[in-house]
């Protein structure tokens, strides 16, 4: 039976290391151990142990080709079971093909946890021009639709604690976000949905819906996004928007969240 120091220590470890798979994104595909350990601040003698277990273990490798270090395919294994569950995924990815051919654009799922947004599903619509991101990317919070109705549908204090971030080190920022906030739910108890406002991609333009009930504690968010200079973005209101919340009641309909 392990004491309380030895399972400090395992914890201690296990966080380290997770730490250096977090370094790698979609933009940083690949690192070398100079750049690991500048990211993560780990002694080199600690930073070469725990990336020979994670290499060890399948979850990163060393490539040759670039001399750096690539997650590992291991990395796909783990991730299967936490797709797989999500029921939401292939309730409602019929009715958002559906919705993303009629807006030539894209409909997301996206799930919150805590203060991380991710990408769940994506399904992109016949001619659409959205970049497609990956499943599993993370999202801003703070600079999109779907961040901000994340946001609003968080616990008072939760909320707060998360803007009380920012109190320090860029209260300018804190300001903004509270009066997008302040638009997001107003847009919320208008209208139904929450807008992007251009503020991460100005070329796009994104509305957001939650779910009404947690599952999990996870929070689900339904968005879609259009090139802001197409036709659809000009029928938010009265098109687009309404489909989008009749595509979130159907699916909660579907998981039985809703009398």
């Amino acid at each position: 039976m392990l004491n309380r120091t030895q399972d400090s220590q395992l914890v201690s470890a296990l966080a380290r290391g997770i730490g250096i798979l977090n370094c790698f994104t979609t933009q940083r595909q690949e690192l070398s151990s100079r750049e690991i350990a500048e990211a993560t601040g780990l002694p080199k003698p600690t930073l070469f142990r725990l990336l020979d277990t994670l290499c060890e273990l399948g979850l990163l490798r060393f490539s040759e080709r670039v001399s750096k270090y690539v997650p590992g395919v291991t990395l796909l294994n783990l991730s299967a079971p936490a797709l797989s569950r999500m029921t939401i995924r292939q309730l409602a990815r019929p009715f958002m093909q559906d919705l993303a051919d009629h807006i030539h654009g894209q409909v997301q799922i996206l799930v919150g946890y805590r203060n991380t947004l991710t990408f769940a599903e994506i399904v992109h619509g016949v001619d659409s021009k959205i970049y497609r991101p990956e499943v599993g990317m993370r999202v801003s919070i703070s600079r999109t639709a779907s961040g901000r109705a994340y946001l609003c549908t968080m616990k008072d204090e939760d909320r707060k604690t998360y803007l009380d971030g920012f109190a320090t080190d860029d209260p300018e920022r804190q300001r903004w976000l509270q009066a997008r906030l302040q638009d997001a739910s107003k847009d919320l108890s208008q209208h139904g949905f929450c807008r992007g406002h251009g503020d991460l991609y100005r070329e796009i333009t994104t509305i957001a819906v939650p779910m009404q009930q947690t599952r999990d504690d996870e929070q689900w968010i339904f968005a879609i996004s259009v090139p802001v200079f197409s036709q659809q973005s000009q029928h938010l209101d009265d098109d687009i928007g309404p489909r989008l919340i009749s595509l979130v009641r159907n699916v909660e309909a579907s998981l039985g969240t809703v009398a």
